[in-house]
């Protein structure tokens, strides 16, 4: 045991010389009978103001803008959201998560690597802070979401200094599951079911490469498991406690589970991440992507709080609700608590 030990630890740090640590997990459960479920981490050295929205169908939005900056200036992507979708904002300037009413959901993680390449004017240009957006305005599920990225293109765009270099994992109801990069101008697209787990860099295929290096079909409370807060070691560890969770009796089971492996691989407040300086958890959502019910938990709040999507009223011409997830006194569901806006953010 200690040899192996050894040898997992040899092969990790020879990776980890040449990969920066960047923050957010992502944890899909859908192998279960009740449906499909997901949580994640926003791990950010400050706040990202996260904002819950409500969007309903018929927002007309603009690609090209990134708040009142024109970041697309030659065919910024234009459209008109075909479903309602409840999203967690970055700093409202576009959806860092959330959920649509057919149920599909994604996440955007920072990945150091992006490259979205050279501009080609003669595809629409999203930025890259709006494309979550973008999907769950116009997909329904996963293959049509997938099927949309051939027809834009994301562009590189910079908010409040940081660089939007980042990839997407998104869900559906059915189960089916994505992982999209941008590495060196050419899209990678790992579309399977069996990626349930995703963090940062490296690219997606190392990770998963790495994890093959690790024998964990015998899980006992001696298995060796990497502790720190890495983008490696968070893959590797939720990989290990996702393939153990038990088969859930209800949704309260069903979203502990999801929750239980997202905060194992949650950054505590403190920790270093070697040169990037501190990058803690800020919150975790979780979501039962079958009926559309949206958890969230700020790390400075002892209270998890929760939105239903059905709810609310979507159909085009209907408002915009907005809830600021920053007090103290929210608890349970919230989806009463929403208030109506004058328009969408983004």
């Amino acid at each position: 045991m200690r040899r192996l030990a050894l040898i997992w630890l040899v092969v990790l740090g020879a990776a980890l010389v040449a990969t920066p640590a960047y923050p957010c997990s992502r944890y899909l459960s859908n192998n279960s009978k009740l449906g499909v479920f997901v949580a994640r981490t926003m791990d950010w050295p400050g706040t990202t103001e996260p904002t819950l929205w409500v969007f309903p169908r018929g927002v007309m939005r603009d690609g090209g803008k990134l708040g009142d900056e024109v970041v697309v200036k030659e065919n910024p992507a234009k459209w008109t959201s075909k479903y309602g979708s409840m999203v967690t904002s970055i700093w409202s300037l576009g959806a860092a998560d959330g959920v649509n009413e057919k149920g599909l959901a994604g996440h955007m993680l920072h990945f150091t690597p992006a490259d979205f390449g050279e501009r080609d004017v003669n595809k629409p240009g999203v930025n890259a802070v709006i494309l979550l957006q973008y999907l769950l305005d116009n997909a329904a599920d996963v293959k049509e979401a997938l099927k949309l990225l051939k027809d834009i293109q994301p562009v590189m765009c910079k908010a409040r200094g940081e660089k939007a270099t980042v990839h997407w994992a998104i869900e559906d109801a059915s189960g089916d599951s994505g992982v999209i990069e941008y590495v060196k101008g050419k899209v990678e697209i790992h579309h399977s079911k069996d990626y349930r787990v995703m963090t940062n860099e490296p690219a997606y295929g190392e990770q998963l490469r790495l994890l093959k290096e690790q024998d964990f079909s015998k899980p006992s409370s001696d298995t060796p498991l990497p502790g720190n807060v890495r983008s490696i070691h968070r893959f590797q560890r939720a990989s290990y406690f996702g393939a153990v969770l038990p088969e859930p009796k209800n949704e309260r089971e069903a979203i502990a589970n999801v929750l239980s492996v997202i905060r194992n691989v949650s950054v505590p407040f403190g920790a270093p991440y070697g040169g990037f300086g501190v990058y803690n958890t800020e919150y975790r959502t979780a979501i039962n992507v079958t009926k559309g019910r949206y958890f969230f938990e700020l790390t400075t709040s002892p209270n998890v709080m929760w939105a239903d999507l059905s709810k609310f009223k979507l159909d085009a011409g209907s408002p915009v609700m907005s809830l600021n997830p920053d007090d103290i006194e929210l608890s349970g569901d919230v989806s009463g608590k929403f208030k109506k806006v004058d328009k969408a953010p983004f």
